[in-house]
């Protein structure tokens, strides 16, 4: 997917040398008459930080906010959704989505071979909402990397402290003014709604994808954005059924097909919908250290939207479905967000 920001210096020269300003963003048209969002000299910027496990809906909240609070510009803290590429696998929020809402940061790292470092995306990611603020506008933080997101908000970071860790304490000294909004529902649901989302995304063409990305010299190699939830998984399966072999092995095995690599492939769906459940629980794991360090988070309940939601998807679809969830998530989760907001803004 090709970023909205192609014309810039990429993210790549940034992470190499943090020292290097951070080029002006062009000025987006303002969509209303709201009063922009402005930080004197003297105060800590206003930051809206959305938080919550893989599939929680965070993406479709800061789309929601966004569009209500017309000078907001969304900055993604999601680890592999900083590169570039596999935008099935590591669920990139499609450009038609986006409402035409300035999005930073999201695919804007071409180097993928390479880790991104927390101290760096700290260094990267301040400069972003200093530069948002800088314009009146209203940066939203969004995504699921806890130890990201730590980096960026606390007043003194130390890289080579592991605060996750079991000896380990978060911060909660922070170096913006923070408006925390933790989306969360019910573990059952959860764990149902993220294994119907693989087959979504397979269904969408991530095997597809992910046959394209297949490298059989990377075989075991986990940096950067080969760690992303699908690649290994299915590494084992090209390794088995390279996909230039056969045209076959690079579309998804039918039922009618060989039952060894239909169940080859059967057990790395297994895999991934597994260690995408293990990503969701040790995201919550972190996300209740940080309330435990004093983190002030909003909860909203997301469960009952994402009940009928997976009934809306079910066949036959219903216009009446439809109309629910989303009347069930303005009221549950989009209407208590604007009021947090709203009142935060106006401290």
């Amino acid at each position: 997917m090709e970023t909205i920001f192609s014309s810039f210096p990429s993210l790549d020269s940034r992470l190499l040398n943090p020292s290097l300003p951070l080029p002006r963003r062009p000025r987006w048209p303002r969509m209303g008459s709201s009063v922009p969002h402005h930080r004197t000299s003297q105060s800590k910027i206003k930051l809206i930080v959305l938080m919550g496990a893989t599939g929680s809906g965070k993406s479709l909240l800061s789309i929601d906010l966004a569009s209500h609070f017309r000078h907001s510009q969304i900055v993604n803290s999601d680890k592999m959704q900083l590169f570039s590429g596999l935008d099935i696998t590591t669920n990139k929020i499609p450009l038609d989505e986006r409402k035409g809402l300035p999005h930073f940061l999201l695919g804007e790292f071409h180097s993928i071979e390479a880790d991104v470092a927390a101290s760096q995306f700290r260094s990267v990611a301040g400069s972003t909402i200093v530069d948002i603020a800088s314009r009146g506008n209203l940066p939203l933080l969004v995504g699921g990397s806890n130890t990201f997101i730590h980096a960026l908000l606390v007043e003194t970071f130390d890289p080579e402290e592991d605060v996750f860790a079991e000896s380990g304490y978060p911060s909660h000294v922070l170096r913006y003014d923070c408006c925390f909004l933790w989306v969360d529902m019910a573990w059952s649901v959860l764990t149902e709604y993220l294994c119907k989302r693989v087959d979504e995304m397979l269904d969408s063409g991530m095997f597809e994808e992910l046959a394209q990305f297949y490298d059989p010299t990377k075989a075991g190699v986990k940096v950067g954005l080969r760690k992303a939830i699908g690649v290994p998984e299915f590494d084992a399966y090209f390794r088995k059924y390279p996909p230039w072999e056969s045209p076959k092995n690079g579309v998804v095995p039918g039922k009618d097909s060989d039952p060894i690599q239909r169940e080859a492939y059967e057990e790395a769906v297994r895999e991934i919908k597994d260690n995408t459940c293990r990503l969701a629980n040790r995201q919550i794991g972190k996300i209740l250290r940080l309330k435990e360090a004093g983190w002030d988070l909003a909860r909203l309940d997301a469960t009952a939207t994402f009940q009928v939601l997976m009934k809306k998807k079910q066949p036959p679809a219903s216009v009446e479905a439809e109309l629910e969830w989303r009347e069930i998530w303005e009221r549950e989760v989009m209407e208590p967000s604007v009021k947090i907001v709203k009142r935060f803004l106006e401290e």
